[in-house]
């Protein structure tokens, strides 16, 4: 499905994306955690927590083939990434917030994701689909080296950020063509066997999130805007970083089956966030800036 000259201008381009994400972050804003974690503790409890749980879930009752349910349990457990920062700003929630619970994800997710495929897909995987747990936790873990060569960018020149930043997000949509564009010229057949359930399950796993994040960010008392940018990045997940998981993890016989549920959700996911953005600015919040908000991390 993939060539091995498409495979490596997706690493380049991977590598871009986490350098930009990483342009956007100081140290500062990791200080403003410290002093007011909730905010990025219940996004990571929602990330984490039901994401997984809900992916799980829409397998178990769809009756999924185990290509796709671990394809879809993989992109419901991925840290968030820069796609939902992106809507955060549209929507006019809490942007430092965001960005303050897609860095502190992507780091978690080097232990927590292994753990939560392991607990998951343990009835899914067997001697014909072993889970390549040290690949997975090596491909998280040198996904920080650039993220943390952004954070060194922007500590010395924030105008070199700002480029970095910029390039990062088309590097973003490049990946999402590539992959997607691919996916229709060379497998149009192969998409119209995916049975229905594949595509109600990834349809339905963004959509999911963004309730149920915007729901327990209220239950805990968070603020308006909080709560906007909590629901974007649980139910945004972070779709390149999911294709390059199994590109660089798994076998290439399992490649193509287990991306299809991915590439389905990042469509989707760009439908259903654009919906939800566009009914959080028509009713926006009296105080939407995130240095605004108590708890968030400032800019």
């Amino acid at each position: 499905m993939i060539g091995g000259f498409e495979k490596a201008l997706l690493a380049l381009l991977l590598i871009a994306l986490m350098t930009g994400m990483g342009a956007t972050l100081s140290w500062r804003q990791f200080k403003g955690i410290a002093k007011a974690p909730k905010g990025v503790i219940v996004g990571l409890a929602s990330q984490f927590g039901w994401m997984p749980l809900v992916a799980f879930v829409l397998a178990s009752v769809l009756e999924l083939p185990t290509p796709l349910a671990l394809g879809l349990i993989i992109i419901g457990s991925t840290p968030g990434g820069t796609t939902s920062n992106l809507f955060t700003y549209y929507s006019g929630a809490d942007l430092a917030l965001s960005i303050s619970m897609t860095v502190v994800s992507t780091v978690v997710a080097v232990v927590a994701m292994p753990l939560i495929l392991v607990a998951y897909t343990g009835a899914l995987t067997g001697e014909e689909m072993v889970l390549p747990l040290g690949n997975i936790a090596t491909t998280l873990a040198l996904v920080l080296v650039p993220v943390a060569l952004g954070m060194a960018i922007r500590a010395r020149n924030e105008r070199a950020a700002s480029v970095a930043e910029r390039i990062g997000s088309y590097a973003g949509i490049a990946v999402l063509i590539i992959l997607v564009g691919s996916a229709v010229v060379r497998n149009r057949d192969l998409f119209a066997e995916i049975p229905v359930s594949g595509y109600l399950a990834s349809g339905a796993l963004g959509l999911i999130g963004m309730g149920l994040g915007y729901g327990v960010a209220r239950l805990v008392g968070l603020r308006p805007a909080q709560r906007r940018a909590v629901s974007l990045e649980t139910g945004i997940q972070n779709s390149p970083l999911a294709f390059a998981i199994i590109l660089a993890s798994f076998p290439d016989e399992l490649q193509e089956q287990l991306l299809h549920l991915p590439m389905l959700y990042a469509l989707f996911v760009l439908i259903s966030a654009s919906g939800v953005t566009v009914l959080f600015r028509r009713s926006p919040t009296p105080s939407a800036a995130a240095g605004e908000e108590d708890g968030a991390p400032a800019a």
